[in-house]
């Protein structure tokens, strides 16, 4: 989403603009006041899910219905429609994945040569470990056009929309950590530095010898890589093959 590259607080006023626009769009056509106010935050929500830190997807989600108290034109919504912000944020991501990675789409061309450096048979199993709406997936998929491609995703409505998305993958809700990797050949992540030494962890003890494990960006700085690529200006690709080595 093109928003997240936007310096801070844009993505937000853009955010709250577009859940603007769906209100009085929706008022304008005679749709009632609840509908429009739930149909603006769902419409609003997914770039809300993008705020890079919890407290600015608060922010990106809270905006609106507190401008709209603001405004006055809140009056004719019960008070129960004020709890729909909170239940919006917490369905789109849930409490026990706030310590991973926002989504940050994957872009098109950071894993291209990827197989050159991590050659991978035909029919080889390829997992994007918590693949969003699907950026990651488009990219495995430019690098091993021959291999099955797996996406993993806790929240339910991103995995719906990944999967509609992504129609060549396989995409299912499941918690990256706890998700057994040892079916696949290849692990890719996007995750933030803190979650690196967990995943060398859960690699080296569920990948067998010669799998690997890919990280966009976020070096294992105790490992030694296998190689790195950096075919997107300050986005390198850390690559990882068991049996892994420390520094």
């Amino acid at each position: 989403m093109a928003a997240m590259s936007l310096i801070w607080p844009i993505p937000a006023l853009l955010t709250w603009a577009l859940a603007w626009g769906i209100y009085l769009g929706l008022g304008q056509v005679g749709a009632g006041g609840v509908a429009a106010f739930v149909a603006a935050l769902l419409v609003s929500g997914l770039p809300a899910w993008t705020g890079r830190t919890p407290w600015r997807r608060v922010f990106m989600v809270a905006g609106f219905p507190l401008s709209l108290v603001a405004s006055g034109a809140a009056t004719g919504l019960p008070a129960w429609a004020w709890l729909l912000p909170l239940a919006l944020l917490l369905l789109l991501y849930p409490l026990n994945t706030w310590r991973d990675a926002p989504l940050f789409p994957t872009p098109s061309a950071a894993l291209d040569g990827l197989a050159a450096s991590a050659p991978l048979p035909p029919g080889s199993k390829v997992v994007d470990a918590g693949c969003g709406l699907g950026a990651g997936l488009m990219a495995l998929r430019r690098a091993y056009p021959d291999a099955q491609i797996h996406g993993m995703e806790w929240s339910w409505p991103l995995t719906v929309l990944c999967a509609l998305r992504c129609r060549f993958a396989r995409v299912k809700r499941a918690d990256i950590w706890v998700a057994d990797w040892s079916g696949y050949d290849l692990v890719y992540l996007f995750q933030r530095p803190e979650s690196m030494a967990r995943a060398m962890e859960k690699a080296g003890n569920e990948l067998a010898a010669g799998r690997w494990l890919v990280s966009l960006e976020f070096e294992a700085v105790t490992f030694k890589p296998s190689a790195r690529l950096e075919t997107v200006a300050g986005k390198p690709v850390w690559l990882y093959q068991t049996p892994f080595r420390r520094r």
